[in-house]
């Protein structure tokens, strides 16, 4: 295995690029008509050396995870359509597709759809750490509760609400 800041493989920042994660959809919390892309036919973040794990958020309706941060990972966000409001470090903003927010490590954000129309949007999180786990954990039907307990797990820490509506 590759240490945590290797080289991200040419052949995965091209399929990236291009929107082709080449994935299966699986419902997170689900909620109508909302997805998570988690890598199929390939091994997800140890195909990157553990340095990079990404994700293609579907169908974002109104809400959003609660707000909370990453001890070990920066969390970048690209919206690919729709337009989703972040809360980033105390401070709101809206981005549409296009535009990107960066939720460093250890700074608590947050993000909702506004509603308007579904939304679209590439997370990666550098390095990969736990976060392939986690969505895999929170994929099934019935999924465990988001809470502080269920962040610790996964080397994340529960601040509070979300952005609400």
């Amino acid at each position: 295995m590759k240490a945590a800041g290797a080289a991200v493989p040419a052949a995965l920042l091209e399929r990236l690029a291009l929107g082709q994660s080449g994935g299966e959809a699986s419902g997170v919390e689900p909620v109508s008509g909302e997805a998570h892309v988690v890598g199929q036919g390939q091994d997800g973040a140890k195909e990157s050396g553990g340095s990079l794990f990404a994700i293609e958020h579907r169908g974002l309706g109104k809400g959003g995870p609660p707000e909370h941060f990453h001890l070990y990972q920066d969390e970048w966000f690209y919206v690919l359509e729709g337009n989703v409001r972040f809360r980033v470090s105390g401070k709101e903003t809206v981005v549409g597709p296009g535009e990107s927010v960066m939720g460093p490590r250890r700074v608590p954000h947050c993000f909702a759809g506004t509603g308007e129309k579904p939304a679209r949007m590439l997370i990666t999180f550098t390095p990969a750490g736990k976060m392939e786990e986690f969505f895999r954990a929170v994929a099934v039907p019935n999924g465990p509760k988001m809470d502080a307990a269920l962040f610790a797990r996964y080397e994340m820490r529960y601040v509070g609400p979300g952005i609400v509506g």
